[in-house]
């Protein structure tokens, strides 16, 4: 029994990157939807799309390079786990890497980048961070 979906999407995306594959696969649900609509939408992963399936729906998230070879993500991390969640108001958002990475914040009004919900001055949740 898995216990943390989004981390399993994240270990996929960031093994399919190392291991240099076009896509990945993983089961959809509409937060997962979210935050990889995130991450295409700041260039870090290529397109999304979910196909209908026999008993569930599955999530396809296409892997993004550079032009040396190397994937766009270097490193994904979760933050908050089914164990621990961490909440931060909207001045508390941290910055990754001194703006080169980001983190994906679920906010009342929504999955975003952490420039949007810093823009729109609203706290959340902190899934994950990109760099």
């Amino acid at each position: 029994m898995m216990t943390d979906p989004i981390g399993d999407m994240l270990t996929r995306i960031r093994n399919a990157g190392t291991a240099r594959h076009r896509s990945t696969k993983c089961p959809a649900s509409k937060l997962k939807m979210a935050v990889a609509r995130v991450l295409s939408e700041e260039g870090f992963v290529g397109e999304v799309s979910s196909q209908p399936g026999e008993s569930f729906t599955t999530m396809t998230i296409g892997i993004r390079y550079r032009d040396d070879g190397r994937a766009m993500v270097d490193g994904i991390k979760r933050i908050s786990t089914p164990g621990r969640r961490v909440y931060v108001g909207a001045d508390e958002i941290p910055l990754i890497r001194k703006g080169l990475g980001m983190v994906v914040i679920s906010t009342p009004r929504g999955v975003l980048c952490d420039r949007d919900a810093r823009d729109a001055k609203v706290g959340g949740e902190l899934i994950c961070e990109v760099w």
